[in-house]
């Protein structure tokens, strides 16, 4: 093994519907550990406020989960829970726990139907335990109603122009002509809400959320017109009621994270902050970064998106503060997959095409065989000898032609195990 191997750091985040951050983590190490079996794997799962960020900021600090019962974004009750950070004065609530797209069957993906209601349930529930800081995760949301849900669960009154309450979804937000703030829980007054999201990430607007994330939750070109509608109707009926001043709930940053979650926690004075710099110091992620030989990163898709506040992008800008090589690993590589600042290289983890039922249910063994196959190359770059090693093995004149005269150290003819590559 070449010494400059000794040390691998593995902070990937999780695969959509297929890898938590930890499962991906544990994947990559486990091809990792053929390739390189004495080496040192520092394993880091990175959450970026989506699935799994309570979970890994409990752990992290020493806290606990907290598990209840909460409304899910179709309706129906579903089994969820906060996390109570280990200092006892902060808990996370994570929205994708209890309005996640994994929680819509995907017959029922109607982005104008679902609501971020349990939410509001979720950070009452986290105001009951006395804590002072709230820190709502935002990521891999299944709901597009700007936070509608969650303001009606803390209290407010969302009402059409004969003032009658709005049902659930972003569809109705169109219809709104007024919000009643009276009923708000008077306990976010005294509440620090800070929401971690994507900066990027914008509520209306032609990079507005309806328009960049709406067909991925299942809207129609026809729907993601009527979202991006009642989104703007929203914004101007919540800023007026709500004499919101100071941000702009349209076009500030993160106020489209979560299908708007960020404008309509901010509309009650939540602040919305880049996700990474909220989530990733209870991590102590740079300095482990610095000590690393070798970095590998993941995530379910590289492309152009991935530069927007994704993980890789993020664990890149901080390798390179470094000067530590990063390698991406992907489910698929899209365009603008090879152009992310600061990987410098990337891998597919498919051999071949195959069902995305495929995909998702082989995704640990599909990882792991890649990150074997990725090691592999890099291990046998650095046993090509150089320009200089290349001339001093031209052989001399009147040399034997066909002669041997030596072989690159460290070579090896085979693996030291079966490969699952296939």
């Amino acid at each position: 093994m070449p010494s400059v191997l000794n040390r691998v750091v593995v902070a990937p985040s999780g695969f959509k519907e297929s890898l938590s951050a930890q499962a991906a983590a544990d994947a990559i190490a486990a091809g990792v550990r053929r390739v390189l079996p004495d080496a040192e794997i520092d394993r880091i799962p990175l959450v970026d406020g989506g699935e799994g960020t309570a979970v890994a900021l409990a752990s992290a600090t020493g806290g606990r989960l907290v598990a209840l019962a909460a409304t899910g974004p179709v309706g129906e009750p579903v089994g969820t829970h906060f996390a109570l950070l280990g200092a006892g004065d902060t808990a996370v609530v994570e929205m994708a726990a209890v309005a996640g797209l994994s929680l819509v069957p995907r017959a029922l993906r109607d982005p104008g139907a679902t609501t971020t209601y349990g939410v509001g349930e979720l950070i009452r529930a986290a105001l009951d335990t006395g804590v002072r800081r709230v820190l709502v995760g935002c990521g891999d949301s299944g709901t597009s109603d700007g936070g509608a849900g969650a303001l009606q669960a803390l209290g407010a009154r969302l009402l059409d122009a004969d003032g009658h309450e709005l049902p659930h979804g972003g569809r109705e937000l169109s219809r709104l002509a007024r919000v009643d703030p009276s009923g708000l829980d008077a306990r976010l007054m005294d509440t620090e809400l800070l929401v971690a999201c994507n900066p990027f990430n914008v509520l209306c607007g032609e990079r507005g959320v309806a328009r960049v994330f709406g067909p991925q939750k299942g809207a129609t070109p026809a729907q993601v017109e009527q979202l991006s509608a009642g989104l703007e109707n929203w914004a101007r009926v919540v800023v007026r009621d709500l004499g919101v001043t100071g941000a702009d709930l349209r076009h500030g940053p993160g106020t489209g994270a979560s299908g708007g979650l960020g404008a309509g926690l901010a509309a009650v004075g939540a602040r919305l902050l880049p996700r990474f710099d909220v989530l990733l110091d209870h991590l102590d992620l740079d300095a482990r970064l610095a000590r690393a030989d070798l970095v590998l990163t993941a995530e379910g898709a590289l492309d152009h998106q991935t530069p927007r506040g994704k993980i890789p992008a993020e664990v890149a800008r901080r390798a390179k503060l470094h000067g530590r090589p990063v390698l991406a690993l992907a489910g698929t590589l899209g365009e603008g997959a090879h152009e992310v600042p600061g990987v410098d290289a990337c891998h597919g983890i498919l051999p071949a095409p195959m069902a995305l039922a495929d995909a998702l249910l082989r995704a640990s063994e599909l990882l792991t065989d890649a990150t074997e196959r990725a090691l592999r190359m890099i291990l046998l770059g650095s046993r090509l000898p150089g320009p200089a090693a290349r001339a001093a093995q031209t052989p001399a004149a009147g040399a034997v032609p066909g002669a041997v005269s030596g072989t690159v150290p460290g070579a090896v003819s085979g693996t030291h195990r079966p490969s699952t590559v296939r």
